[in-house]
């Protein structure tokens, strides 16, 4: 879901009247919004949906994920992925995500919850269904509610949260009629209230200090879900979830969910191996998978509907096969888009990109439909650029913007340059070179006037959430290499004069002031980071056409986002942000504009290309207020349109969802926008086969 940063524009002086012309267009478009049919997802989910009656009962499905938990408790800083898909089978969610990436109340727990008042405060009254008990049979209630507002409201500082967004608006919590109704009273309006409580914890961790920050950390012993937590075991790397007998809904049709740690350039391995019988994938993987099921006469790379084979039916989980059959004879490849984007982000802090002329020359340099396509068509997913940064193709905010932008026009990218002062053969100071180890190119770096091209993948995955901001895991962490050196070295670093002539600009160079126009795109290197270095060369390729040279830096994977992208050592770079159902509330801390601290630092929240305006914040404000849904789409539409213009962050395309699963798993593998429904994953009986119509809700 991989982090990402994108920011609203940086108001500059010469770059004032391209805004407000772009606007005014874009106003006009704003008219029409709510005449404009429903988007639907780009790609839908691939999960071999299956009715329950054809699942088996029983069984365990072992499903890879990058580590154990380091805690259960999805408010801490350090809850990842896995904590999440730990939280969502074992704990209450008041709504959960459909297909269409929109909230739906979770029947299992809610009865109705709605606005009841809105003045002189507003008033949300939840009724929970009277059969849910938590696992120690204690029913689940106001007081749990009350518990949770209490820990993560932010007066106490005891508590350490990650996030409070929302519950910090929620002036009481009381019992309604009985325990099972809530009333929730907040001194602000909230807009997004139904992202609170999901997940809810019972108020024996969130009660007092002590057990929120170290008792659910390693163990929940009290739950209440169609499955609850048997062990955590961090030395064999599992974490084995078994199923609820409290629980009053449609019982879990698995017997265990076993959470196995596997690096992912081991999981086509694990697969074969029997270790595992679900997991995502990057292309990669999916590729030697395909492979090696093609060689063998199974399944090649496919969707939801394809024709698995008998031998892949029998029912049985984990063993590989014997004989002339390959391991990976009964695995498949499931694939849809994660509800996450991949964009290029410009530092508008430093150097050319803080004039905003500069900043859309870049954009309008791209071709995003062929930068979509190169990660996207060799999977067989649809080709589609991103439109927004506030919503996806499906979601409720979803409308393309990119015309405050405009297309890809090599001619109005370089009258836009022009306009910024930079033009060809002007005279350029001649540059000290950053020697890397042996003299000559730093290590890792790389001059790229568009030639060459990396192998590859992509894989941004969760950073972490500032105080309500998007749940980002990052597939791009690591070390930044002492020596990450660039050739001509940074802007700004000359030799003394006298140290040579200075000479005409290369032909196609761009100049001013004696500089050239040269960018410095940090890129990560490693296992999973392929694609982002494909489209960053072809980046490289499409700016070279208009004048502006690239320096391409790889660093590896592990440091890219800590020591690059949030500490702002970039120009250029590529990395993805998780979309919610909920972007006033979780988009707000990524364009939100800087604001400098009493001690000269600048807090930029969750905004890396620190570009942020007033107007932008003011417009995340009245969205996060109102109480009307259209109201509040219109605006979240104004600030996209807005966030656009800006060109700090130019989405490219939404990012390839692969996993691998036995043939035989039914409801489960790449499932897009929605939210897992734990209860209903199982194996499918021998001779049943999953069908693109079947609904999983029947029994």
């Amino acid at each position: 879901m991989a982090h990402d940063g994108v920011g609203p524009r940086a108001v500059m002086r010469s770059g004032a009247f391209l805004t407000a012309g772009i606007l005014a267009v874009s106003a006009l478009a704003a008219c029409s919004a709510d005449k404009e049919k429903t988007s639907k997802p780009v790609a839908a989910q691939d999960i071999a949906a299956a009715p329950r009656n054809l699942l088996s009962d029983g069984g365990t499905l072992r499903w890879a994920v990058d580590a154990v938990p380091q805690t259960l408790n999805t408010f801490q800083s350090d809850a990842d992925a896995a904590t999440t898909r730990v939280a969502g089978a074992v704990l209450p969610s008041m709504f959960r995500f459909d297909a269409n990436g929109r909230p739906q109340r979770n029947p299992d727990f809610l009865q109705s919850a709605k606005v009841v008042s809105t003045e002189p405060k507003q008033v949300v009254v939840y009724r929970l269904d009277q059969r849910a008990v938590w696992s120690d049979g204690r029913e689940v209630g106001a007081d749990d509610f009350a518990a949770q507002w209490r820990a993560l409201s932010g007066k106490d500082s005891a508590y350490w949260t990650a996030r409070n967004a929302g519950y910090d608006r929620i002036e009481k919590v009381e019992r309604g009629r009985n325990n099972a109704e809530v009333k929730v009273t907040f001194a602000k309006p909230y807009a997004d209230w139904r992202s609170l409580f999901s997940p809810l914890y019972p108020k024996d961790v969130t009660g007092t200090p002590d057990s929120f920050n170290d008792g659910a950390r390693r163990n929940l012993k009290v739950t209440a879900g169609p499955f609850a937590l048997k062990g955590l075991d961090h030395k064999k790397g599992e974490v084995t979830l078994a199923r609820s007998p409290r629980w009053w809904g449609r019982p879990a049709k698995l017997s265990e969910i076993v959470l196995v740690a596997v690096p992912r350039e081991e999981r086509a391995t694990a697969l074969a191996d029997g270790r595992i019988d679900m997991a995502e994938v990057d292309p990669e993987e999916a590729e030697r998978i395909r492979l090696a099921a093609r060689d063998k006469g199974a399944t090649p790379l496919q969707g939801p509907s394809a024709d698995t084979g008998e031998d892949g039916e029998d029912g049985e989980r984990g063993a590989p096969e014997s004989g002339k059959q390959s391991p990976l004879r009964g695995v498949e490849i499931r694939k849809s888009l994660e509800p996450a984007y991949t964009q290029l982000a410009l530092n508008g802090s430093r150097g050319p990109l803080t004039d905003e002329r500069v900043r859309r020359a870049v954009a309008r340099a791209l071709d995003r439909t062929e930068l979509a396509g190169l990660v996207l068509k060799p999977l067989g997913l649809p080709v589609a650029p991103v439109g927004s940064h506030l919503a996806l193709s499906g979601q409720d905010a979803y409308r393309d913007g990119s015309g405050a932008l405009g297309r890809q026009d090599t001619g109005q990218a370089r009258a836009l340059l022009a306009d910024a002062g930079w033009v060809r053969g002007g005279a350029v100071q001649e540059e000290k070179k950053a020697a890397g180890p042996g003299g000559g190119k730093a290590a890792g770096s790389e001059d790229h006037p568009g030639d060459g091209k990396a192998p590859g993948r992509d894989e941004p995955q969760d950073h972490s959430n500032k105080h309500g901001g998007r749940h980002v895991g990052e597939h791009i962490d690591g070390e930044l290499p002492r020596e990450h050196g660039r050739e001509g070295g940074m802007p700004g670093a000359y030799a003394p004069k006298g140290t040579a002539a200075p000479g005409a600009a290369a032909a196609g160079t761009l100049a001013k002031d004696g500089k050239p126009l040269r960018l410095r795109f940090v890129l990560p290197y490693g296992p999973g980071s392929g694609s982002l270095r494909t489209v960053g060369d072809r980046i490289a390729r499409m700016l070279d056409k208009v004048g502006i040279r690239t320096e391409i830096t790889k660093v590896p994977d592990n440091g890219y986002f800590k020591d690059h992208i949030a500490a702002g050592d970039y120009d250029l770079a590529l990395y993805s942000w998780p979309v919610t159902p909920y972007p006033a509330t979780d988009a707000r801390p990524i364009y939100a504009k800087p604001v400098p601290g009493t001690d000269g630092s600048l807090n930029i929240e969750q905004n890396y290309t620190r570009v942020g305006t007033d107007q932008v914040d003011q417009l995340f404000d009245q969205a996060i207020t109102t109480l009307d849904d259209g109201e509040e789409r219109n605006l979240l539409r104004k600030a996209d349109t807005r966030i656009w213009a800006s060109a700090a962050s130019i989405p490219l395309y939404q990012r390839p969802q692969l996993t691998a699963a036995r043939s035989t798993l039914a409801n489960a593998g790449a499932f897009g926008f929605q939210t897992p429904v734990y209860e209903d994953m199982g194996f499918l009986k021998k001779g049943a086969r999953p069908g693109p119509a079947a609904s999983p809700t029947a029994s």
